[in-house]
């Protein structure tokens, strides 16, 4: 006998808070939400997607900030559909988005969980053609509102969410659109993988880039410790930047015949500090533990012979229990003068982080939705 969809409602819109999150750190982004939130309570996970109770006296504003390094995006959970009938589905997602406010039914982000980690036998996050097809036929089924279907969203926004998180299991809620992930279709920037890249890296650093918001400009002098074999510094040449690559390894052929592109082979801590005199911005992607890329970050940056803008670290974390010791990490870049730090596990990210520090907040871009994109690149 056929299954047929079914609905299963978790009352109130707020009592349910879904996150979305890397495959594998689903156990750090319960015990970061203890700490942070201690009022929500764990309900209900599957790889790469986690649900928390919100209490009924916990009052969360819509546009509220997680505060969250692991969790890719989240919203409020308005339920979920079930069943084998794709047509039957659809008609009762769209049942259950009526439960979000009116606003949000214009704009529909629609995704499935993470098929495997991040650069797994070329496995990378964003939106398949199954969820941009499921999409396409809620936004058919809506009726008198046809929303916009993965459409980069504007801040303020409120957005409908479905999670594709089983073939027979789709999750939806929705959220307020806030800083660039929020905006983005499951909190990931949509970046294809251009055909000289030479390595993943390029990915990670234009995600950095657009999440971060840092404000480099071409023309600027960025420095790359680890930057063998050359993605992230093609990122920064692409971007019109004056590059130089520290590493003992080599680097691809590819990118040292780029103009403005210098490679110094040797081990950062080997150079002298006046290397760095006049560099914008210090990148880093050390495969080494976390403190022993801020131990080599921290001899340069606090020199008086160097005056970085801003940073961009990648820290190893070599095992999950070395999330416990974020907030230490981040203690200690602000220690070296930076106002402005923050870290997040980039969706292009492994089992790392991204750490981004600016010496003023203000020093930040403007949100890119205020530049006139309409849609991701």
């Amino acid at each position: 006998m056929r299954k047929q969809a079914s609905r299963l409602f978790y009352g109130n819109v707020s009592d349910f808070l879904f996150t979305v999150c890397q495959r594998g750190a689903e156990a750090v982004l319960k015990a970061e939400i203890a700490r942070l939130r201690p009022e929500l309570r764990f309900a209900f996970s599957r790889p790469g997607f986690v649900t928390f109770k919100i209490p009924s006296d916990a009052k969360l504003a819509d546009d509220f900030d997680l505060g969250s390094v692991f969790a890719r995006t989240y919203g409020f959970s308005l339920g979920r559909v079930e069943g084998t009938d794709a047509e039957t589905m659809i008609r009762e997602a769209w049942h259950v988005a009526k439960e979000a406010p009116h606003a949000a039914r214009a704009h529909l982000h629609v995704w499935e969980r993470d098929a495997a980690l991040p650069g797994d036998r070329g496995f990378e996050p964003g939106v398949t053609p199954l969820a941009e097809e499921v999409g396409q036929q809620i936004a058919e089924a809506a009726g008198e509102i046809t929303p916009t279907v993965n459409h980069l969203a504007k801040s303020g926004q409120r957005i409908l969410d479905v999670v594709l998180v089983e073939p027979s299991a789709w999750w939806i809620g929705w959220h307020r659109a806030s800083a660039p992930p929020s905006r983005w279709p499951g909190g990931v920037y949509s970046l294809q993988t251009p055909e000289d890249a030479v390595s993943r890296a390029y990915l990670k650093m234009a995600e950095a880039l657009a999440w971060s918001r840092l404000p480099i400009s071409p023309g600027d002098h960025c420095v790359e410790l680890g930057s063998s074999p050359g993605g992230s510094c093609q990122t920064l040449l692409d971007r019109g930047c004056t590059v130089t690559g520290i590493d003992p390894a080599e680097m691809a052929p590819e990118v040292l015949e780029r103009e403005n592109f210098t490679h110094l082979r040797a081990r950062s801590k080997d150079l002298k500090r006046r290397t760095f005199r006049g560099m914008h911005w210090l990148t880093a992607d050390l495969n080494v533990a976390p403190s022993y890329t801020l131990e080599t970050v921290e001899h340069i940056v606090t020199h008086r012979d160097t005056n970085f803008r801003g940073l961009l670290l990648t820290l190893k974390l070599m095992e999950w229990d070395l999330a416990e010791q974020i907030p230490e990490y981040l203690e200690r870049v602000r220690s070296w003068g930076f106002e402005y730090v923050r870290a997040r596990q980039l969706s292009y990210n492994r089992q790392e982080i991204c750490v981004v520090a600016l010496r003023r907040r203000q020093m930040r871009r403007k949100p890119f939705w205020r530049e006139g994109a309409a849609r991701q690149p």
